[in-house]
Parts: structure tokens; C-alpha cells; sequence
């Protein structure tokens, strides 16, 4: 009988992890533009200096520095041009005692010469340039192999490739690069009363939020969502689509018809997909008390509540850890922020409960966290007006106004 003993949260977390020990899925070699957000699956080591060649960082002239040594602001230093150094090639000059060369930014430096004057301290005067500043040896170049030396270890084996490890890939000229394979998710809906986007809403009915939100939160985790659609209230349907599911992916997410009411079949349904079926079924948190975990051929199925906020709240909690495990991300510890609470909070009776916060600055040193409103778990603007939520132990009473809270984010706040 299912529901007879609600486990903790942390119970159920410690029997899925028991069952089931996630491990990156794989690797593949994808192009440097389609590397966004995916995992780097190895170290990679520079096989060039970056610059590959001293250059100069401003306009102006390539010198020796001890000949502007007696160069100020009261007295100029002339020096004979001789020559030009062009950006893209190799110099053809080269810089000696009381010469200089013209040069622009990003050029390379010429033979002879180990500073840069900046434009605006010369004055040029046919093939002479006068020195208005003195410079000190390297001023205004930047050296070859300052940025990244050959050999080095540019980016660690679990990082998550974003614009700046995209920009230090591509600066040592790797056009490709290594990253863990992207689990497959399958995504479906149940429910009678579901009607998909896009369809007229006849009465009585509700259009699918859960499955683009959970195909959503899917990328977000940097899994592969696979919608499926939305299935009716039926053993032998709901059976031969989760089937189909666990053929086709590497983990299944459902939501609706986990409670305990005459159609909320999934628990039974997905028990007797295969051993060792379901593993968790019932957990005392408040919202997402009905979420059912089973374990049917080494995939993890999530049955998660058909309440929006409970299915995407529950999915934040349990099943994402799972997916960046398999997409090989490093252990990822939830953002967070102290804030005191805005008004009293109390938890459900015997549940951990996560209540849903937004936060406000009303002083310039004090964040507020002022909850939303409570009993909504099927209002998906819950939780899309919620910057994070408040955790409260089941054995404790009640959080006061004022209390410092640890806000766990949904969200970067700047």
C-alpha cells in the first residue's frame, strides 16, 4: 500500500542515492559553439603561449626605454623613425639606439625594441618623433606567454563552459573541445483534465504548465528534455508510455496522479514497470509530499505532484542533483543569501517545509524575505514570483518576524 509511511527528505534522499549512484553518461566532441553550458569531461592544457608573441598594447612608438630616460614634461627626446610595424605581420624593423618605430595596437614588437611611447606623448615631425614622456622597460607591451603559458592547465575537468572558458578555448585555438554526454530526460503529463498549448481549452480544463516547465528546468539542469504528451488517467496507456520513456531515455519525469485519490494511478503504474520498482513514495515535505520515486532498469523515474509549484519545487530538490551528476558537473552548492523574515512562518505539522520567499530591500543593508502566499501550490506564479525559499525543520514551530533566515536562491540577486 502506498503512502502508509512518509519518509524525511532526508531519508528519501539517502534511499535513492543507495539505489542508484549517478555517473556521467559519457563523453562526445562537439564544435566550440555548441560547447555552451555543457560540461568540460577533461583538463586541457595550453599548446601555445597566448600572446604567441610580445605586443604592444596602445598606439604610439616602439623604442629602447633608456633613450627616453631624460624625456619630461619640461623637455623632449628626438628619435629617428625607422620604420613601420603593421598588425597581422611580422616587423621588418628593427629598433636601434635612438630610433623608434611607429606602431598600433595588437602589432608585434619589433627587433631591438623593449618599450612603447603612447601616441599622445609624441609629436611626429617628418622623419623624426619627438619623446614628450619617458617610458620604462615592457611599458605598454604585453609579453609573450603573460596571458597563458604553454603547457599550463587553462580549465579544470568538471567545468561548466560558459562565455569566459568558451573565450579561453578558443584563444588557444581549439575549434573543439570534450564534454560529458547529455542525458536524455522524457517529460509527459498526465491527467484528464490537461490540455496541451496551442489547443482550444475546453471547460473544465487546464492547459500543461508542468511539462514545459519541468522540460525547462531539464536545460536548465543541462539535460536533453523529450516531451512526450499527456496521457489520460490509465493503467494500461500510462504503462506502455512509460515504457516507450525508459526505452528511449535515460531518465523519466512525470507529474499528476501521485496522491491518493481514485485516479491517481502512477504510483501503482509505475511499480509494475520492473524491480526494484518504487523506492520512495511519500515524503514529509510541504509542498511535494505524494512525490514517488521508483528504479526500473538502472533509470530513475520522478513521479512528481501535478501542482506546479510542488512538481517544479520537487524537481529542484531531488531530481536536479541527480541530472548535473550525470551531465558531470562538480558538486554544485545552492546559492544563497541571509535576509530576516518579513512576517511569522510556520511549517506543516510533521513536514520540512519550503516556503516560498520574495525578496525586498527596504534598508540599504537589510534584505527582507517576505513570503508568498501560502496554500497556492498550483499557482505556477508562486514560484515564478519567488526569488528562493525558507527551509523550516519539521520539529520546529514557527520562523518570528524578524528572525534571520537563510533564503536558498532560485536566482542570481544582484
Amino acid at each position: 500500500m502506498m503512502f502508509r509511511k512518509l519518509l524525511s527528505f532526508d531519508e528519501a534522499k539517502q534511499i535513492i542515492y543507495r539505489n542508484f549512484q549517478p555517473e556521467p553518461l559519457g563523453l562526445e566532441e562537439v564544435a566550440l559553439l555548441q560547447a555552451y553550458e555543457r560540461t568540460l569531461a577533461g583538463d586541457v592544457v595550453a599548446g601555445l603561449d597566448v600572446p604567441s608573441f610580445s605586443r604592444s598594447t596602445v598606439d604610439g612608438y616602439a623604442v629602447k626605454a633608456e633613450d627616453t630616460f631624460e624625456a619630461d614634461e619640461n623637455r623632449f627626446v628626438t628619435l629617428n623613425l625607422c620604420g613601420t610595424v603593421n598588425i597581422g605581420e611580422l616587423p621588418h624593423v628593427c629598433v636601434e639606439h635612438c630610433t623608434a618605430a611607429e606602431i598600433v595596437t595588437g602589432a608585434p614588437i619589433p627587433r631591438g625594441a623593449d618599450a612603447v611611447v603612447m601616441l599622445e606623448d609624441t609629436e611626429k615631425n617628418g622623419n623624426t618623433v619627438e619623446i614628450h614622456n619617458a617610458v620604462a622597460r615592457d611599458e605598454n607591451i604585453m609579453k609573450i606567454g603573460s596571458d597563458v603559458r604553454k603547457g599550463s592547465t587553462i580549465l579544470r575537468k568538471g567545468q561548466l563552459l560558459q562565455a569566459r572558458e568558451i573565450g579561453v578555448l578558443a584563444a588557444v585555438g581549439l575549434a573543439k573541445v570534450n564534454v560529458y554526454a547529455r542525458p536524455t530526460v522524457a517529460v509527459l503529463s498526465t491527467g484528464g483534465e490537461v490540455t496541451e498549448p496551442g489547443k482550444d481549452l475546453p471547460p473544465g480544463r487546464i492547459y500543461d504548465i508542468n511539462a514545459y516547465s519541468l522540460c525547462a528546468a531539464v536545460l536548465e539542469s543541462g539535460g536533453k528534455p523529450s516531451y512526450l504528451g499527456v496521457f489520460p488517467d490509465d493503467k494500461a496507456e500510462l504503462k506502455k508510455a512509460l515504457k516507450k520513456a525508459l526505452a528511449s531515455a535515460d531518465m523519466v519525469v512525470t507529474s499528476g496522479g501521485v496522491s491518493v485519490g481514485p485516479k491517481d494511478i502512477m504510483p501503482q503504474t509505475v511499480d509494475s514497470l520492473g524491480k526494484p520498482g518504487v523506492i520512495v513514495c511519500g515524503i514529509a515535505i510541504k509542498p511535494g509530499k505524494p512525490a514517488t520515486i521508483a528504479l526500473v532498469g538502472g533509470k530513475l523515474i520522478f513521479s512528481f505532484p501535478g501542482h506546479p509549484t510542488s512538481a517544479l519545487l520537487t524537481f529542484y530538490l531531488l531530481a536536479r542533483p541527480i541530472l548535473n551528476a550525470l551531465t558531470g558537473k562538480r558538486a554544485l552548492h545552492n546559492s544563497s543569501i541571509r535576509a530576516v523574515a518579513g512576517m511569522r512562518m510556520f511549517p506543516a505539522k510533521g513536514r520540512k517545509t519550503f516556503v516560498m520567499v520574495k525578496l525586498e530591500q527596504r534598508k540599504s543593508d537589510i534584505r527582507v524575505a517576505v513570503p508568498l502566499e501560502t496554500g497556492q501550490s498550483g499557482a505556477i506564479t508562486t514560484l515564478a514570483n519567488a526569488d528562493g525559499f525558507v527551509e523550516i525543520a519539521e520539529n520546529q514551530q514557527f520562523i518570528d518576524a524578524g528572525e534571520e533566515v537563510l533564503v536558498q536562491l532560485f536566482r542570481t540577486i544582484c
